[in-house]
């Protein structure tokens, strides 16, 4: 495809008009069926399970079945500076939370970040991150870093932006997304090393 995918990303605001002059009105988070779109536009391959919600690691692994590739947990947090990063890692993996801004350069020890600051920069709840939802971070605020140990696996899944799904995708269409998002990641061993 020739780029119109990165154009998707960056949908204009809808405007109205009022009796003072247009008006920017608020755009929405990106729904599912958007993100699959978007995902079709770049030329990505993806399936998707749906089940009941999940808001754990371990819920998942009792509802996913027997669906191949890496599951992953994924970790919103922010540095003593505010700054916004995306951890994505193997669900199984063991990230040392106290010294992974050492690992990564962030300014101070990590916290995790506040849903109401999630919704407004990925438009995800809790237990729905994912790093499909930096679809929704159009200002590019959110650093996204992939665990080394989970880039070996060939296929990954993730939450379609919501906690009743599953979506495949192909480790290199998750690196296509994140690229046309204008999120290229940072791909660090962040764990100790189980994918």
């Amino acid at each position: 495809m020739s780029g119109t995918g990165a154009q998707l990303c960056q949908r204009a605001p809808g405007f109205a008009t009022t009796a003072a002059g247009p008006y920017e009105t608020p755009q929405m988070p990106y729904s599912p069926a958007e993100l699959f779109a978007y995902l079709d536009n770049l030329g990505i391959a993806h399936a998707t399970v749906t089940h009941p919600p999940v808001f754990t690691v371990e819920e998942g692994r009792d509802l996913r079945g027997t669906i191949p590739g890496g599951h992953t947990k994924n970790l919103f947090l922010r540095d003593k500076k505010g700054v916004p990063f995306l951890v994505v890692a193997g669900e199984a993996a063991a990230i040392e939370l106290r010294a992974l801004h050492r690992v990564l350069g962030a300014t101070g020890r990590f916290s995790f970040g506040s849903a109401e600051l999630m919704h407004e920069l990925l438009g995800v709840t809790p237990g729905s991150v994912t790093p499909f939802a930096v679809i929704n971070d159009t200002a590019r605020r959110v650093t996204v870093v992939l665990d080394k140990a989970l880039m070996t696996h060939a296929v990954l899944n993730f939450h379609p932006l919501v906690n009743t799904g599953t979506t495949t995708i192909s480790r290199d269409g998750l690196l296509q997304f994140l690229a046309a998002t204008g999120h290229p990641p940072r791909i660090e061993a962040v764990s100790g090393g189980a994918p």
